[in-house]
């Protein structure tokens, strides 16, 4: 049986007047979507499950591993030795912290097919993905259809975030025309990742989510809040204004990434890890239990709930998921992965 929002559990911070009851009722009755279920996810998540917002859907396309577990504090040691997939490990961690939030796991690969479907009927985005074109895909989606998204990333020891509201503010594309190049920029895997720096950005989006969610608008921040914790450095740079009307998105309204035709399969190195996704161009309805059963004179087998993992004598691993996706583990080399993708799994 729901609680009343009035009830114990909330009683902190409906004692912080500017929020209220009022707030929390409207956060109750709120649904967002996190994209990303990494470090920032996992922060995002369990700020907005635990305070009480009405419905989330998670959505991230990747499994636990061990190098999670220093920063991603929704995982476990069991998690990561199962290779649960991080939408599914993340849901049923936050459904013990609150029944009463209706909490719904994507373990698909967000991309132009299916973004529609996952994102447009949500009253708020959340980014919690390191990857930039995703970032774009959202932008597109939230200007399409007037959603509010807060932007954010962590990497090393610095960070940053800002809350987009399609209509009002600049959107993503404003301030960033275009994805940087491949390799000019920092990432998990080359510069590594401090604790600190997730847990402060993905709070800060945390609370813009609570402001909207709970009706005061009025009280973000408008700005790109920009943190170094190594220098223990912060900056501010306001937004407003920065509104392009020649912007390919908000302005033109072309939604490019939206609108994109992926063709053929598609390779994406994942940060942190020696780990390769390989997505078809379409979703399949692989049948993993017959899989399983041809593959075993591949490797070594094991099948759980949601997908099935082959490893093979060199120590590669392949993880197959039942909409087609494979994540190849044991090397960063997208070529290579093709390769191994080809010789044991192509027809």
């Amino acid at each position: 049986m729901r609680m009343s929002p009035s009830s114990e559990r909330y009683a902190r911070q409906v004692r912080f007047s500017p929020f209220g009851m009022e707030g929390q009722k409207r956060l109750a009755q709120g649904f967002a979507v996190v994209v990303g279920m990494g470090a920032l996810g996992c922060v995002i998540a369990n700020h907005l499950v635990r305070a009480g917002i009405g419905r989330i859907r998670l959505i991230d396309r990747d499994i636990v591993s061990w190098s999670n577990l220093h920063r991603q504090l929704l995982y476990t040691e069991a998690d990561a030795e199962s290779g649960v997939p991080k939408a599914e490990a993340a849901a049923a961690k936050l459904r013990t912290f609150n029944r009463q939030v209706a909490i719904e796991a994507a373990a698909v690969d967000l991309n132009s097919g299916n973004a529609e479907s996952l994102l447009a009927d949500a009253d708020l985005i959340v980014d919690g993905t390191d990857h930039f074109g995703v970032r774009y895909l959202i932008n597109d989606v939230a200007v399409k259809f007037g959603i509010p998204w807060i932007y954010g990333g962590a990497v090393g020891a610095s960070g940053m975030t800002m809350t987009i509201v399609p209509g009002e503010t600049p959107c993503y594309r404003c301030l960033f025309p275009s994805p940087p190049p491949p390799g000019s920029t920092d990432t998990c895997e080359t510069a590594g990742v401090l604790p600190p720096i997730v847990d402060l950005i993905g709070s800060l989006q945390a609370m813009e989510a609570i402001k909207l969610l709970g009706g005061y608008k009025e009280q973000l921040h408008g700005a790109l809040l920009h943190a170094d914790l190594w220098k223990t450095d912060f900056s501010k740079m306001k937004t407003a204004g920065a509104r392009r009307a020649d912007c390919p998105c908000c302005g033109i309204r072309r939604f490019d990434y939206l609108e994109a035709v992926v063709r053929g399969k598609s390779e994406a190195v994942l940060c942190g890890r020696e780990t390769v996704q390989i997505a078809p161009a379409e979703p399949l309805q692989l049948h993993l239990d017959e899989m399983a059963e041809r593959l075993k004179s591949a490797g070594r087998v094991e099948r759980n709930p949601w997908l099935l993992r082959l490893t093979l004598e060199d120590g590669i691993t392949l993880v197959l998921f039942p909409d087609g996706r494979v994540l190849v583990q044991g090397t960063g080399d997208p070529d290579l992965a093709r390769r191994i993708y080809d010789r044991i799994l192509a027809p």
